[in-house]
């Protein structure tokens, strides 16, 4: 009992520990993109993928959350996150403590990956990586 006690505790400490880095963090030192801006994630990620009917736009507002033009910056830059209040939505300059990049990536998150029902290309999920490696500019 008592080993089966031990065991079990040190199991339980080394699953504690680092998040597990997303599919795309780089983790090698390299710059992000200088050309990830907010509009191209705006452009490309926002208005296509998630500020669509029924998703997050002006009347649905899943999770709280409009990621409509003109709308979106102001709602997750700085902002907790209603799954995990622990986190913000986004965390200018860490894309791995955003929960928002986790949702896109496939971090650890709670509910199901973004977009529903599939995931965004591997070069949206760099754009939007890049964009909060970069700080998150309003650009």
């Amino acid at each position: 009992m008592r080993t089966t006690s031990l065991i079990a505790l040190i199991l339980l400490a080394l699953s504690c520990g680092k998040l597990k880095e997303t599919p795309t963090s780089p983790g090698d030192g390299t710059p992000p993109d200088p050309r990830a801006t907010f509009t191209r994630v705006q452009n490309e990620v926002f208005t296509p993928s998630c500020g669509v009917a029924g998703c997050h736009d002006a009347d649905i507002q899943q999770a709280g959350m409009i990621l409509i033009a003109g709308r979106s910056y102001a709602q997750i830059v700085g902002k907790e996150s209603t799954e995990v209040p622990s986190l913000k939505r986004v965390e200018p300059g860490n894309p791995d403590a955003s929960y928002l990049y986790r949702k896109i990536a496939g971090g650890s998150i709670t509910g199901e990956r973004m977009p529903p029902g599939g995931s965004l290309d591997a070069s949206k999920i760099v754009l939007v990586r890049d964009w909060i490696r970069r700080g998150a500019p309003n650009d």
